[in-house]
């Protein structure tokens, strides 16, 4: 096991509670002895401490009897400030200042969606993409998953002053300045040419490149079952030989972890059936479109679930939550060069990543 993957077990400690503050615009307190709370120490661990934000998310272990519930046949139960799924034995309990979750699984796939309505309303968007600080610009590289993010921001950090602010999740105000969530890195197989020093050394075995396909897909299949048991999924996480899970920091040094850049450049990046890479400008209509899809897209299965079961009961209508989310990102791009970058299916993670960060360096230094 590398000193990387210790950290992340080590810190996640025993259950005692824990609270964490997201760049002070929610606050998410976790209360001692809710079975999910090493996942959410281990996820959340870049925000760990108290908060003063007025949006809060309250997770707590257990189900609170709500009388004079609503039923949608067997999928869920509701009130107008209350929501149960039964199948994923998760409930939702709308607050003053926020939401309480209450269950007994990994409660991450309720965190992420319900952060994400919260910072909405603080005029803040969760995004899916690679951030970086590229000399005190701030770029965004929305993607879907495998496309090569965490590839992309070695190689862009690898340059002078360039500093690394998220390679998966991040955070976008509507006043233009990108948030950085350097949460745990997912390292596969692919990555050796890219992060070698990860590869040296007695580490969690990981499965041979010809197999990463099918692990990633029974990963993806499983995981609605698994999340309703914390112990069985820790164990998952940690010892998959899908990936392994190492901290930004172990990576890069601390010094060079980003946490705020003003947004100067965004590029959707995407594989296609082609022979050479494409890259061609786009409205800011079209990035926002894009990058509210994506987000979503992008989510495990029983967070977009819960999405549905909230717009489906009233408690979080679709169209006021993503209308108002589109509203957010679309004025945190004005006056961002948006661009899509079409890159060829067949090539290699380093190559992508090399072409990649090249274009972004031709936009911010040429």
């Amino acid at each position: 096991m590398s000193q990387s993957e210790r950290d992340v077990i080590e810190q996640s400690g025993a259950a005692s509670g824990a609270g964490f503050d997201v760049h002070g615009v929610v606050g998410i307190e976790v209360a001692p002895g809710t079975p999910g709370e090493s996942q959410l120490r281990d996820m959340l661990a870049p925000f760990l401490g108290k908060s003063s934000a007025a949006r809060r998310l309250h997770i707590s272990e257990g189900i609170s009897p709500v009388s004079g519930q609503s039923h949608a046949e067997d999928a869920y139960r509701f009130t107008a400030e209350s929501l149960y799924l039964p199948g994923d034995r998760v409930q939702i309990i709308e607050t003053p200042d926020g939401y309480r979750i209450e269950g007994s699984g990994e409660l991450l796939t309720a965190v992420i969606p319900l952060l994400d309505r919260l910072c909405v309303q603080e005029e803040t968007a969760m995004i899916h993409a690679a951030v970086v600080d590229f000399r005190g610009a701030g770029v965004l590289l929305p993607a879907w998953g495998g496309v090569g993010k965490t590839s992309t921001v070695a190689k862009l950090v690898a340059m002078r002053d360039v500093r690394f602010m998220a390679d998966d999740w991040a955070f976008l105000g509507a006043g233009g300045m990108l948030l950085g969530y350097a949460k745990p890195m997912f390292i596969k197989p692919h990555h050796r040419a890219i992060y070698p020093a990860l590869f040296h050394g007695t580490r969690k075995p990981l499965a041979p490149g010809w197999l990463t396909t099918p692990v990633a897909h029974l990963a993806t299949a499983v995981h609605p079952v698994i999340v309703r048991y914390p112990k069985t999924a820790a164990f998952t996480r940690r010892w998959s030989p899908e990936h392994r899970m190492v901290h930004p920091e172990q990576v890069f040094g601390a010094e060079r972890i980003s946490s705020a850049a003003p947004a100067q450049l965004a590029i959707f990046l995407e594989r296609f059936d082609g022979a050479e890479a494409l890259l061609e400008p786009r409205s800011t209509e079209w990035m926002t479109s894009r990058i509210i899809g994506n987000f979503h897209s992008e989510l495990p299965t029983v967070s977009r679930r819960l999405i549905e079961a909230l717009g489906a009961s009233g408690l979080v209508p679709l169209e006021e939550h993503f209308g108002e989310k589109a509203a957010v990102v679309r004025r945190a791009l004005d006056g961002v060069p948006c661009s899509l970058l079409r890159l060829p299916v067949t090539w290699s993670a380093d190559r992508t990543s090399d072409f990649v960060a090249n274009v972004v360096r031709s936009k911010l230094d040429g």
